[in-house]
């Protein structure tokens, strides 16, 4: 059984097979971690990324990782929350975390790790996006040696302390 962490970094210094990029559906780089992915990255993957079309909320796609430590982006987009009823945009949410954990499993990675997709300035609420993420990995953890929900803020890992200890790592 793979086993699931949460922890407090930077999702763009990790060192796994693939880490996800929360994308808005140009895939041409933006605000928050898909910025920062970017600029971590180099331009070549905006290069790469020009060349998948965007893509539409809760789909995914993969490039290479380029001058990240991760050797691949998942890039998903997540809904942004009052576009959507409640029940609509958890839907979409968990789409995101399964479609990049599919995309993953096709490519044979075994390690992933997810910033919190929509929770920033698209507005999900950060504790039910953090549900929404941890229970849909928990569905795959055997299908990969290590998922890592990364998260950015004080807020939201406080919410992650409280709701699920167990997976708690300090790094």
């Amino acid at each position: 059984m793979g086993k699931i962490k949460i922890i407090k970094g930077d999702i763009t210094k990790l060192s796994c097979d693939a880490i996800v990029n929360a994308a808005n559906s140009s895939l041409l780089g933006g605000g928050g971690v898909d910025g920062a992915i970017h600029y971590a990255a180099g331009p070549e993957l905006l290069a790469e990324c020009r060349t998948l079309h965007g893509c539409k909320t809760g789909e995914a796609k993969i490039t290479k990782g380029y001058n990240l430590p991760a050797r691949f982006v998942i890039h998903t987009v997540g809904p942004i929350y009052y576009e959507h009823k409640p029940d609509e945009a958890e839907a979409l949410l968990t789409a995101c975390y399964e479609n990049s954990l599919k995309l993953a499993k096709e490519r044979g990675l075994k390690t992933i790790a997810f910033p919190l997709i929509s929770a920033g300035v698209y507005g999900y609420p950060q504790r039910e996006a953090i549900k929404v993420a941890v229970e849909t990995m928990k569905l795959h953890q055997g299908e990969f040696e290590e998922i890592t929900l990364v998260l950015f803020g004080e807020r939201e890992f406080g919410f992650a302390k409280e709701d699920y200890p167990a997976y708690i790592k300090r790094i």
